[in-house]
């Protein structure tokens, strides 16, 4: 038998393109082997072929897409990953950070803001967040918390800022922290942020995207300016003003105010959400986003789907341009780019646009027939299958829900 060895151009072209239909097979089929021998004797790597871990103890980004599922799907089982543990005993000072907790959960914005208070407390402060009422956050620690204060009571439920102000100005007499971090957004921490301020007699920062040693940068001018000042003791961030805690997990030692919180006399009735047509919502504004694409064979499913779940409609490009979806509605580079805490995507491929506008979204759902194609590989959750028979059974578990709750209520 000849010793000379024999290449196969287009195998080795598949094995090159991620985006190949027959990429994940080409995997599958020469074993997911990370090094081969090429042409002239020289052993060659693959770098995707397996997922590492980094010398911090963080797991790196498998490009290969065979952490996705389908043909590619490795059969161990992923390695878990014990990242150190930060212990601030006896902190010299704290940090504390007011995160909004919409939905209960931590935010990307407010990650954000643990990550720049894990900057600014360095390694003698301690992070110390203030959780208002109930939540259903169980990565605490690993998202920088080192002290967790959670304080709850009917009188923190819904609209109460003066309330939760006098449980801060307690917060303050206990623990006198250095700084405070609150986000500066639309869900409570910006209108919060400034009530503490005047309370505390403090000038807050504002939409400060950067801070370094003592100084701080905000935005001003609708975005187009940069405010260079002294660090202030009382900032309201914007997102993305540091990168999330990714290479250490803390404590999150939990913490109790000591003597309570006075009562306080409301001024303020609060009456409620107000249901507001998700239709009339600007997508860039949108907490939920049903989007569809080229997948989608029933448009008139679709719209119902999308007022079953209140969801905002959205669209990617191709679907646009066939008309139906109007121009506003598109998603992506081209289109609107989204911050949604949910974006559920119906039949849509993942164009590089289209996966560049939902890049802010926390958490993205995926429904395809494509088991290989981008949006899956981007996606949170991903579901194989057909987009009309899933979108008939997200209705019907809508409906039984709607009329359990209006039975409870009954």
């Amino acid at each position: 038998m000849s010793d000379i060895i024999r290449r196969d151009p287009r195998a080795e072209w598949i094995a090159r393109n991620r985006l190949h239909p027959l990429h994940a097979a080409m995997q599958s089929a020469q074993g997911g082997e990370a090094r081969w021998m090429g042409p002239h004797g020289v052993i060659r790597k693959n770098p995707h072929a397996v997922g590492f871990v980094g010398p911090n103890g963080v797991k790196r980004i498998d490009r290969s897409g065979g952490q996705q599922g389908g043909l590619g799907k490795r059969s161990s089982a992923p390695e878990v990953v014990q990242l150190p543990l930060h212990v601030v005993e006896q902190p010299a000072f704290h940090i504390a950070v007011v995160p909004d907790m919409v939905g209960g959960r931590l935010s990307s914005h407010d990650r954000d803001l643990l990550g720049l208070a894990r900057k600014l407390a360095g390694n003698d402060g301690a992070v110390l967040a203030v959780v208002f009422g109930e939540h259903k956050e169980s990565a605490f620690d690993t998202a920088g918390v080192d002290r967790l204060l959670l304080v709850e009571g009917d009188e923190y439920a819904g609209y109460a800022p003066e309330q939760r102000v006098l449980a801060l100005r307690a917060v303050e007499s206990q623990f006198a922290p250095r700084h405070w971090l609150l986000p500066d957004s639309r869900t409570g921490g910006g209108e919060l942020g400034r009530r503490l301020a005047a309370s505390l007699g403090e000038r807050p920062a504002t939409r400060v995207w950067q801070a370094e040693g003592e100084r701080c940068i905000g935005r001003a001018g609708a975005g187009q300016q940069d405010i260079h000042r002294p660090l202030a003791r009382l900032i309201l961030a914007a997102a993305e003003c540091a990168e999330p805690v990714s290479e250490t997990r803390h404590e999150a030692r939990v913490v109790e105010l000591q003597g309570g919180v006075a009562r306080n006399l409301p001024r303020i009735e609060d009456l409620g959400p107000v249901a507001v047509d998700p239709a009339q919502i600007p997508m860039a504004e949108a907490e939920f986003i049903l989007s569809g694409g080229n997948g989608i064979k029933d448009w008139d499913l679709f719209h119902r789907a999308a007022v079953a779940l209140g969801a905002t409609e959205g669209a990617s490009r191709v679907a646009v341009d066939d008309g139906h979806m109007p121009r506003a509605r598109q998603v992506g580079a081209t289109g609107t780019w989204v911050t949604a805490r949910v974006y559920l995507a119906v039949g849509i491929s993942g164009a590089i646009q289209h996966l560049q506008g939902i890049g802010s979204c926390d958490k993205v759902v995926a429904i395809n027939l494509d088991a290989g194609c981008d949006m899956i590989k981007r996606a949170d959750l991903s579901v194989i299958g057909d987009s009309s028979a899933i979108l008939q059974a997200l209705i019907r578990l809508a409906e039984e829900y709607r009329d359990g709750a209006a039975r409870d209520a009954a």
